[in-house]
């Protein structure tokens, strides 16, 4: 394959082309790196961070087929390319856009460079959170409100909450009680939470089209179901039908959930993310702490 020898070719006269190394090429590695980098962050953050996933192995395999000489497999290959990169763009046009929007902010080094301990401390999920969406869900179904609480974990839903209303408030039992209470303003759509605060309510899902579900189940669910299809988000559900607590996470739903059921999943699958901010914070504390013991040796 065509594209396949010419890396090859530039991997082995690397050293021939590149004998020196100015100033020039040193600032020139740092912009790359740079740019990779950012990339990585805000892919890690979209649905691109599982396309790349799923590249990254249709990659391998085009190597080995490559290597083992596999001309059909690579002649397919190279006539698919061409359409692949399109259907990319195509299927990645919200996440693009976005990220071009966050090239316009002020705040750019410090959305993408994870130094600002501040930051990860405001993002952590919170036992009292738990508590009050656990209560809150509770009071909800005994009175058959219904309600549909997203919440936010590794990719973002800021696309999600821009069909929304502002709250920005922190979360308590009350405060989601009284957003779903009927013929409120902010009782139709979904509540986002990131952290520990209602980001916005009001919000438009996308509807799962999963023909597997219950055709019992109404729009409330297949919203909770689809937002858990796009994203790694949790969504809580409490039925107005029946005033049962459903729980939607990557694709699968948790119907009939009690207090201690919903509080437990709560705690599985959020913690979860919480330990690895946490993780993540320790290391940069560490590094810190190493670099300015070094400085008063």
């Amino acid at each position: 394959m065509q594209w396949f020898e010419t890396v090859v070719d530039h991997l082995r006269d690397f050293s021939v082309y590149k004998t020196t190394m100015g100033i020039s090429d040193f600032v020139e590695i740092l912009i790359i790196a740079f740019l990779l980098y950012y990339i990585l962050v805000w892919m890690k953050t979209t649905r691109a961070w599982q396309l790349m996933k799923g590249l990254i192995v249709i990659l391998v395999f085009l190597l080995l087929a490559y290597l083992a000489n596999m001309s059909t497999i690579l002649w397919m290959a190279q006539n698919v390319l061409t359409f692949a990169v399109t259907a990319l763009i195509v299927v990645l046009q919200p996440e693009l856009r976005h990220a071009l929007e966050e090239l316009g902010k002020k705040n750019l080094l410090t959305s993408v460079l994870p130094f600002d301990s501040r930051r990860g401390t405001q993002e952590l999920f919170s036992q009292k959170t738990i508590n009050e969406i656990t209560k809150a869900c509770v009071e909800m179904g005994k009175v058959k409100t219904g309600a549909l609480i997203v919440i936010e974990q590794n990719v973002s839903l800021r696309d999600y909450e821009r069909t929304g209303i502002d709250v920005d408030g922190i979360v308590t039992s009350q405060l989601l009680i009284n957003i779903f209470e009927h013929n409120t303003p902010l009782h139709d759509g979904a509540v986002i939470i990131r952290g520990n605060r209602i980001t916005s309510a009001t919000c438009y899902l996308p509807l799962s089209d999963n023909m597997g579900l219950s055709k019992e189940l109404g729009t409330r669910h297949r919203a909770g179901v689809g937002i858990s299809e796009v994203s790694d988000s949790l969504t809580v559900i409490v039925s107005e039908e029946t005033g049962g607590i459903s729980v939607a996470y990557e694709g699968e739903l948790s119907r009939n959930l009690d207090a201690e059921g919903l509080k437990k999943r709560l705690q599985q699958i959020l913690n979860k993310d919480g330990e690895e901010k946490a993780k993540s914070k320790r290391i940069w504390k560490g590094r810190s702490r190493t670099a300015d013991e070094k400085k008063n040796i």
